[in-house]
């Protein structure tokens, strides 16, 4: 697809922007000032594939844990600032790779002028982050509501301010609740400015609802070749954030982290205990490293025809399996040892790909 270039930024050692792999983000729920449990947290997210996250900064004590956080982490840590800027000079002080600031929510133009200031003393970015909970009363007055002129009017106004500070390391975000509204303002945004954006639909809700919610969201603008970095924002462990964003981004192309898992939805003609067995698989395979695709598939007849692009797979027949590659039948496998016997050929299979660069 044709990504829409934007101009490049730098967020640690991390480059957002310009044609470059979009980037996955997530954010703590932890309290910061428990900086031994932000640590292990962030810890699983890198794990999990995460390549920044964001902690909260509610009060200077947090932006003063910061200092610990960043220095243990090995992702870039951001910033997140609302009301008070003296906590944002206070969290670039002590080493945040980014700044996260809502416009709707930090009135005083000199405040923000004097945190653009620091950012750019110290060469670090500022996320002007829109939120539609939080736009002006007087710019939802002006436009009629909360909508997509409301929207991008208030990031504008943010990004102009920073402009006139001669501030140009801006990331901007323009998220609500609403997929339908979200894709509406990031598609406007995305004709009046050159900036990277970070993709998200806020408040998505639950670990199954706000995944199919972000993917509506997310994976409208990113086929339409809008969107540098994403997060999926879940009510639930935000590793599981990291693991949906990745699913959004290898199913259009755009990454590729672990194995990609498919499987046929059943049928009259499945006589295998097909469910079962392909969320046992599910759940084996995730966070394996392997670059492959794997599939599970309910009928014997039609499975490896239509899974032919997958590396390796299996497809049931009448009480057992048919293991196959690339289409092709290898030999039968019995129900009672399937799971492990396809494990053991993932693994043979994924070690493979890594010995072959794929």
């Amino acid at each position: 697809m044709n990504r829409k270039m934007t101009r490049e930024i730098k967020v640690g050692s991390l480059r957002i922007g310009n044609g470059m792999p979009v980037v996955v983000q997530s954010m703590n729920c932890t309290n910061t000032l428990d900086v031994e449990a932000t640590l292990r947290q962030i810890c699983a997210l890198h794990e999990a594939g995460c390549e920044l996250t964001r902690v909260a900064v509610p009060n200077m004590d947090a932006a003063l844990a910061l200092k610990s956080i960043v220095i243990a982490s090995p992702i870039p840590v951001v910033a997140d600032i609302h009301f008070d800027y003296r906590l944002a000079l206070a969290a670039i002080e002590n080493g945040a790779a980014k700044i996260r600031i809502n416009p709707g929510n930090m009135k005083d133009e000199s405040a923000v002028a004097k945190v653009a200031a620091a950012a750019k003393n110290r060469g670090i970015p500022i996320r002007v982050g829109v939120n539609s909970g939080s736009i002006a009363t007087a710019v939802v007055d002006r436009f009629g509501g909360v909508n997509a002129q409301s929207m991008v009017y208030s990031a504008m106004n943010a990004i102009q301010l920073l402009e006139r500070e001669d501030f140009s390391d801006i990331i901007v975000s323009i998220k609500s609740s609403d997929p339908k509204l979200m894709i509406e303002s990031y598609r406007l945004l995305s004709q009046q400015v050159d900036y990277p954006l970070h993709l998200g639909v806020t408040e998505a809700g639950t670990v199954k609802e706000g995944v199919i919610r972000s993917a509506v969201g997310i994976g409208t603008l990113l086929a339409e070749g809008i969107g540098d970095t994403i997060r999926v924002s879940l009510t639930g462990d935000p590793v599981e954030e990291v693991h949906a964003a990745y699913s959004i981004l290898k199913s259009l192309g755009l990454r590729q982290r672990g194995i990609t898992l498919i499987s046929c939805p059943t049928c009259g003609r499945t006589a295998v205990p097909l469910i079962e067995v392909a969320n046992e698989i599910e759940s084996r395979i995730k966070g394996l490293p392997y670059n492959i695709k794997v599939a599970v598939m309910g009928c014997a007849v039609n499975g490896p025809g239509e899974a032919r692009e997958a590396d390796i797979g299996i497809a049931g027949g009448d009480g057992e399996f048919l293991l196959f590659k690339k289409g092709k039948p290898v030999r039968k496998l019995s129900k009672e040892n399937v799971i492990e016997e396809l494990m053991t050929e993932i693994h043979i299979c994924g070690k493979d790909s890594l010995y072959r660069g794929k």
